[in-house]
């Protein structure tokens, strides 16, 4: 982390399939938002969500390496930097079997208490980053053009229904059965080539994801409403 006089905007994202569709939608919406210089957009993949800490105000443990694991901590350390700078802290995870709306208040609970001069947005993707990406059919199709378009027209946008198998079955047709039988750790490559090749094509605009649109309109609302040179009140999105 670095001290910057620009608006930064900080990314913790769970993974590294996270991470790089997380980025190129946080710079597409300041391209369309932002005038001028665009914001120093960091991301910071983890190693899966973990859990958050039973006392929030201790050191992480040595192994700690998940999201929520260094969640408080990471606050602390943004709120010592960019207390008196202009930074976006955007926090993105999948929902996995929690409840969005209990998740995205602990969230916010979290980065209220430890980091009260930064700006947050929290971004939740309905149970898995895959909802994102299926939520853009153009560019699912134009990354994998072979892909099968029955298995894409019979997903419900958002729903639990086991996301990253049906993206597999749609863009593998001759392989997801082996894929799917292999599963983690393996898999995690193949959902990264995924979140790499389609989100080249993503457009902010053309995204279907419920989940998606409520961090897009909060990401806008925080890059059209500059913090002060000294923050006072805070102000989370």
């Amino acid at each position: 982390m670095r001290r910057s006089d620009k608006v930064n905007i900080e990314i913790l994202a769970e993974d590294k399939s996270g991470a790089v569709v997380v980025k190129r939608m946080v710079e597409a919406i300041c391209r369309r938002e932002l005038e001028g210089d665009m914001p120093v957009v960091e991301v910071r993949p983890h190693r899966g969500c973990g859990k958050l800490p039973g006392d929030w105000s201790a050191k992480p443990g040595k192994f700690a390496s998940g999201l929520l694991d260094l969640l408080p901590a990471k606050c602390r350390a943004y709120e010592n930097i960019y207390k008196d700078g202009d930074l976006i802290l955007a926090v993105v995870m999948d929902s996995d079997n929690h409840d969005p709306a209990e998740l995205r208040a602990l969230l916010y609970s979290v980065t209220s208490e430890y980091a009260p001069d930064i700006r947050c947005v929290i971004g939740l993707c309905t149970e898995e980053i895959e909802a994102w990406l299926l939520g853009d059919r153009q560019a699912l199709l134009k990354a994998y053009p072979d892909a099968n378009v029955d298995v894409i027209d019979s997903y419900e946008q958002d729903s639990i229904c086991g996301t990253w198998e049906l993206l597999c079955k749609a863009v593998c047709p001759d392989t997801y059965r082996s894929l799917i039988d292999v599963g983690y750790p393996a898999i995690g490559n193949y959902k990264a080539r995924w979140a790499e090749n389609i989100s080249l094509f993503m457009s902010p605009e053309n995204n279907r994801s419920p989940s998606f649109s409520l961090f897009a309109n909060a990401l806008t609302a925080a890059v059209k409403n500059p913090a002060p040179v000294r923050s006072i009140h805070r102000r989370t999105f």
